[in-house]
C-alpha cells in the first residue's frame, strides 16, 4: 500500500528553521575559509578545520530539522541512531575535504569547481545516508531523475557560494555565500523529498530499538546548535573576518591564484652597465695618456 507522505506535517516552521540553520553554518564555514586564505603558517589549518566542522554541522542539522516535518500518515517514522551519527561524521569530512582544496589551492577555477563538486557531493550524500537511516513499517522508492536533479542543485550551488566567499572581499559577500550555501543544502533536500515513495506495510510502529524523532534528534539538534553558536562567537571575535582584505598565500603561485600581484624586484641592469661603461671609458682614457 502507498502512504500519504507530508514533508511539511509542522507548516512551514521546519523548512524555515531547517534553512536559517543551513545558512548559519554556511556563512560561518565560509568566513573561516576566507581567513584561511588570508592567512599562512601553523593558523590555517585551525581556520579550515573550524570551517569544516561549521559548514558540516549546519548541512546535518538542516537535514535533521527537516525531518522532523516528515511523517506518513500510515505509520510511525523513526531514525537509526549510527546512521544518523554517520550523516554527521560524512558531512565534516567531504566539506572539509572540499573547503581544504580551496583553502591550500587558492581561489582558481578549478580549485574552486573541485571544491564545489565536492561539497556538493557531500551534502547529497549526507541527505541519502540519512534517509537510509530512516526505520518505518515499509519501504522507500525514489524517482531517478529526481534523484540526479537533486545532485545537480548541491553541486552547482556550492560551488557558486564557494566562488562567492573566495573572490568577492567582505562580509556581506560572505552572507550572501552563506544563503546560497543555504539554498543548496535545502534546494537538495526539499527536491530529493520530491524523489520519495513509501510503500507501507501492515504493522503501525517503527521496529524495536529506534527512537522516535522527538527522543532522538532533539539532544542531538540541541548540541549542533551550540556548537554554531560557539563558531559564531569566535567568528564575530576576530575582526580581520568582518573587514575584506585581499587573500595572502605564502608562495608567488597563491598570490597569483588569489589575484594578488607579485613584488616586483628593482632591477639593478642600468647602474651595472653604467658602471661597466664607466671603468670602460677610464681604461681608454689612461691607454691614451701613455706616451
Amino acid at each position: 500500500m502507498r502512504g500519504t507522505v507530508d514533508g511539511f506535517s509542522h507548516g512551514l516552521v521546519t523548512p524555515v528553521a531547517a534553512y536559517l540553520m543551513a545558512c548559519l553554518g554556511g556563512v560561518l564555514g565560509l568566513r573561516c575559509t576566507t581567513r584561511a586564505l588570508r592567512s599562512g603558517g601553523s593558523v590555517r589549518p585551525g581556520w579550515l578545520a573550524l570551517g569544516a566542522v561549521s559548514i558540516g554541522s549546519g548541512i546535518w542539522t538542516m537535514h535533521y530539522v527537516a525531518m522532523a516535518g516528515f511523517a506518513v500518515d500510515e505509520v510511525a517514522v523513526g531514525h537509526d541512531p549510527v546512521v544518523t551519527f554517520a550523516g554527521l561524521g560524512v558531512a565534516v569530512v567531504m566539506t572539509g575535504i572540499g573547503i581544504l582544496v580551496v583553502g591550500q589551492r587558492g581561489a582558481n577555477t578549478m580549485a574552486v569547481v573541485t571544491g564545489g563538486m565536492i561539497t556538493g557531493l557531500g551534502i547529497a550524500t549526507v541527505h541519502y545516508l540519512g534517509m537510509a537511516g530512516v526505520r518505518l513499517s515499509g519501504r522507500l522508492e525514489y524517482d531517478t531523475p529526481t534523484v540526479a536533479l537533486s545532485v545537480v542543485i548541491a553541486v552547482v550551488a556550492a560551488t557558486a557560494a564557494l566562488w562567492t566567499a573566495v573572490s568577492l572581499r567582505g562580509f556581506l559577500p560572505s552572507l550572501g555565500a552563506g544563503l546560497v550555501m543555504g539554498v543548496a543544502v535545502s534546494g537538495m533536500h526539499y527536491t530529493g523529498m520530491a524523489a520519495v515513495t513509501v510503500h507501507v506495510h501492515a504493522a503501525p510502529a517503527p521496529p524495536a530499538g529506534d527512537d522516535a524523532p522527538a527522543t532522538l534528534l532533539a539532544p542531538m539538534l540541541v548540541g549542533a546548535v551550540v556548537f554554531l553558536v560557539l563558531a559564531a562567537v569566535i567568528v564575530m571575535s576576530d575582526r580581520a573576518l568582518l573587514t575584506p582584505g585581499p587573500a595572502r598565500h605564502s608562495d608567488a603561485a597563491g598570490r597569483v591564484a588569489a589575484g594578488v600581484p607579485a613584488q616586483r624586484l628593482p632591477s639593478h641592469r642600468g647602474p651595472v652597465e653604467r658602471s661597466g661603461t664607466g671603468r670602460a671609458d677610464r681604461g681608454v682614457s689612461q691607454r691614451a695618456r701613455r706616451p
